[in-house]
């Protein structure tokens, strides 16, 4: 008798712990990784992107925490920074070699496994509502160039002309790709977990500085830059999409989550290693659905940030 009494406070402790991690819930962002270093930040730019993502989480947290879906909390996160020339994405979006702005985006809901994504457009004010909108609007997953376009236009989103998205900065970064300098290139990104317990990730760019016309990277590729399961985790990418395409980033840390039954930080610094080994750049973020959060990265730097029920709202942006 005494054995199944232990037995039977065990399992209601199991229980009780389960109860409590459904509790959990809040977001992961990140702004992109590179060459991101002290020496290289004045006091005033860290402060602006330091105040952005504590502006971003902040807004998705409060979606969440009025019992909103981690859909809609994904996409008003990546709408304040793709409405921020400090991020390529969105407003900040990079030059392409022909002097254009061509942008990607993709959602992914982790409890039906729907997914939206875009490529390639050059008129819609906020890519990933364009995403959402291919998930919820259509049978498709990725439509790209004038089609989406045309597309987010029919939806009634907001379509602005392409030099809505240029920056002097960016057409600078564009001068000094074009003479073989280096530049650091971003995008932004953002994991969300419900009251519900539902996960959802999402990932807007404007690509590589001096792309080629026409370069679709990873932040539209479902299992690549962006993934969501409820089963295993959310993951948004950020880097040298070429190689997260190859190595199908997003999905190998849900699937090594599942298969290996590894932690998320197990599973998403492993990637990374493989990823390094590669000779491929850049970090990711993963949520679990009990809210762990994993954040590696193998540049000098990201920004990035989280913000948790169970504690305090965090932002960052050097290696520590």
């Amino acid at each position: 008798m005494k054995k199944y009494i232990i037995i039977t406070i065990v399992l209601f402790l199991f229980a009780c712990n389960d109860r409590a991690n459904q509790n959990v819930f809040g977001l992961v962002i990140h702004g992109g990784a590179g060459t991101i270093t002290k020496e290289n930040m004045n006091p005033e730019k860290e402060t602006a992107y330091l105040n952005k993502l504590t502006e971003a989480l902040k807004t998705g947290y409060k979606i969440l925490d009025k019992g909103g879906s981690s859909i809609d909390a994904v996409e008003a996160t990546i709408r304040i920074m793709e409405d921020s020339p400090l991020f390529n994405a969105g407003k900040g979006a990079v030059f392409t070699s022909a002097g254009t702005n061509e942008l990607d985006a993709s959602i992914m809901d982790g409890n039906t496994m729907q997914a939206g994504a875009v490529a390639g457009v050059k008129t819609v004010k906020n890519p990933i509502s364009a995403a959402r909108k291919v998930m919820e609007e259509t049978w498709h997953v990725l439509l790209a160039g004038d089609g989406a376009d045309a597309f987010a236009g029919e939806q009634g989103l907001d379509i602005v002309p392409n030099v809505y998205f240029q920056t002097e900065e960016r057409f600078k970064s564009l001068m000094r790709a074009k003479e073989k300098e280096a530049e650091k290139h971003g995008t932004v990104g953002c994991v969300a977990l419900d009251k519900k317990g539902n996960l959802a990730a999402g990932t807007s760019t404007g690509g590589l500085t001096n792309k080629m016309w026409g370069r679709v990277g990873d932040s539209p590729i479902i299992g690549a830059g962006t993934y969501a399961s409820n089963e295993t985790c959310g993951v948004s990418g950020t880097g040298q999409g070429e190689y997260y395409i190859r190595g199908s980033v997003a999905y190998d840390i849900a699937a090594q989550m599942e298969y290996e039954q590894k932690t998320v930080q197990e599973a998403a610094q492993s990637v990374i290693e493989k990823l390094t080994k590669r000779g491929g750049a850049g970090g990711v973020i993963a949520m679990d659905r009990k809210g762990n959060i994993a954040m590696p990265f193998n540049t000098k730097g990201m920004y990035r940030g989280y913000y948790l029920n169970s504690g305090d709202l965090t932002v960052r942006i050097y290696k520590e």
